[in-house]
């Protein structure tokens, strides 16, 4: 006897399986959760200081200047582009800030501005780079990893011929107070970075803006034709992680009073490493700030792990492009879609 159809049979099903892509897409937010115990784990048998509440803290602090690049490289890579000039925006906007309100040693106590002004500069130089980057790549159709290469060669050059070479060492007291400073017992740094990983989180899962932005990385063509701004998306978001850079360097300089003319180099792969390892598709339209955020967590705990161990920190690379391949091969069998 054929069963007759009650129209109950979709019904009960979609749900279902509804509930399985919800329930698999909060798991995957969390599959670095295991690891990380697991190295907190080995670092108390190395040295039980590891998990130390000032040890943990130190770790916190150490990655809040790199995370705000892996937040907003996140950004760039969920609308289906990548920022590779992010590391040189990291170095320039606090040395720009800093030698326009302190000067350089050849300089002596002669400056542009006031000291109270270098985190707007710093701020207003991420932006515009930011902006620059968007005007290259949409409005002129430029291909985005060549223009933001060749922004990275240029700031970095920028940087050396502000600096003359030389390491800035005048800090106003707003960016040391930045990176060195504690309010009741929590320091300002870990703070200010987990409050915009939070707002990251909350702007990506909740808003209208976050699904436009993962519409656009998902298919552009679509999206426009379902009335998004792409191009203005696009834009907005590189101008976004350009501050986002720019606060991290303002980070980074006040906990080691200067600014380096190398600050930031090398650090883009880093970054992608955070964000491969965090789930992040590199082709756009996937990936979370929650994962990006636990991969920089335990690419910093491994790297203090190696240290405690006695291990050379240049091991690092190896795992980081380790931890890479193994990340891409988890994502492969888990979604059964290939990496692009």
């Amino acid at each position: 006897m054929t069963p007759i159809a009650t129209g109950r049979e979709p019904a009960t099903r979609e749900p279902t399986a509804t509930r399985r892509t919800v329930r698999w897409g909060a798991l995957r937010d969390f599959l670095l959760v295991p690891p990380i115990l697991l190295v907190l784990v080995v670092g108390y048998f190395i040295n039980t200081n590891f998990v130390s509440r000032d040890n943990l803290t130190n770790v916190l602090t150490t990655m809040s200047g790199i995370s705000l690049i892996v937040l907003a490289e996140v950004l760039v890579l969920v609308v289906g582009r990548m920022d590779l000039s992010l590391e040189s925006t990291f170095g320039l906007a606090p040395g720009v800030a800093i030698w326009a309100t302190m000067g350089t040693a050849q300089m002596g106590a002669y400056a542009w501005t006031s000291p109270w002004m270098a985190i707007p500069i710093a701020l207003l130089v991420g932006l515009a780079v930011g902006a620059l980057n968007g005007v290259l790549i949409v409005r002129f159709g430029l291909n985005g990893f060549i223009v933001t290469l060749a922004m990275l060669i240029a700031l970095r050059g920028l940087l050396t011929f502000l600096t003359e070479g030389f390491t800035l060492t005048k800090i106003p007291p707003s960016v040391e107070w930045l990176g060195n400073t504690r309010v009741l017992g929590v320091p300002v740094d870990v703070a200010l970075c987990l409050a915009l990983f939070v707002l990251g989180y909350l702007v990506l899962t909740y808003t209208t803006v976050g699904r436009s932005l993962y519409a656009v990385g998902g298919n552009e063509a679509a999206a426009r034709a379902a009335g998004i701004r792409t191009d203005n998306v696009v834009i907005g978001v590189l101008v976004i992680a350009g501050g986002l850079a720019a606060i991290g360097g303002l980070i980074y300089s006040g906990q080691f009073a200067s600014v380096q003319v190398s600050q930031g180099d090398g650090m883009i792969f880093q970054v992608f490493a955070a964000c491969v390892i965090g789930g992040v598709a590199l082709n756009g339209g996937r990936g979370s700030v929650l994962g990006a955020f636990f991969g920089v967590l335990i690419l910093t705990l491994i790297q203090k792990l190696l240290s405690y161990g006695g291990v050379s920190a240049d091991s690092l690379k190896f795992i980081n492009g380790a931890l890479i391949l193994v990340a891409l091969v988890i994502t492969r069998v888990a979604s059964g879609r290939r990496q692009e």
